[in-house]
């Protein structure tokens, strides 16, 4: 399904499974995902889940020096499906990158993998969070945080004055109508937010002209 709807979200909302299913529904959230949480993520240092290469046809995933897995366990954890694998304690015990990859006991690496699909959408939006394009996108969600909060202390519009649905949603519509007139308000008779600004000397050098 082509996306042709975005919902800008907070950071309490994403996770693997709300992003596929908004996905699914047409809708692509611009939302901070949490970011790998391994050790290696977290230190920036090392191979982290994104340095691996997964097969998810032939269940196997390949290492930074070019080993393959040895065991592709599904399991469930906290009631969800995902994947644990795990490495030759041979495989890893002799390669060089050892302390890159794993500080584990038993000197071998694993890695917890959630379903492809999931897997692979949370790894576009990891990368897609990183980039000016996602970054200009989520910045428009302050001016709309910053509408709410002014509907909230202006309008007292988180608590309904009436019962019944109709008169509820009179009431929004009176409230976003004073919340415009307020801003239309404060547009012409202040100076603009977007207004460029000028230094002292060119503004002097304005009224001087006029």
């Amino acid at each position: 399904m082509t996306d042709n709807r975005i919902g800008c979200l907070d950071s309490g909302y994403p996770s693997a499974d709300l992003i596929t299913k908004a996905l699914k529904q047409g809708i692509r959230m611009v939302t901070p995902v949490l970011l790998d949480r391994s050790a290696q993520a977290k230190a920036a240092e090392g191979f982290d889940k994104n340095a691996f290469t997964i097969n998810w046809k032939t269940r196997q995933v390949r290492c930074p020096a070019g080993k393959t897995s040895s065991h592709w366990n599904p399991v469930k954890q906290h009631g969800t499906d995902a994947t644990v694998i795990t490495f030759s304690v041979l495989t890893c015990r002799d390669c060089p990158f050892q302390k890159q990859c794993t500080t584990s006991k038993t000197g071998r690496r694993m890695l917890t993998l959630r379903p492809e699909e999931l897997h692979e959408n949370l790894a576009r939006a990891r990368a897609a969070q990183k980039t000016d394009t996602w970054k200009n996108k989520y910045a428009l969600r302050a001016g709309v945080e910053g509408t709410i909060n002014q509907a909230l202390d202006i309008t007292g519009i988180r608590r309904a004055r009436y019962r019944g649905l109709p008169k509820v949603r009179l009431q929004h519509a009176f409230s976003a109508t004073a919340l415009n007139v307020i801003r239309l308000d404060a547009h012409w008779t202040t100076d603009p937010l977007d207004r460029p600004r000028h230094s002292r000397l060119e503004r002097l050098s304005y009224r001087l002209s006029a």
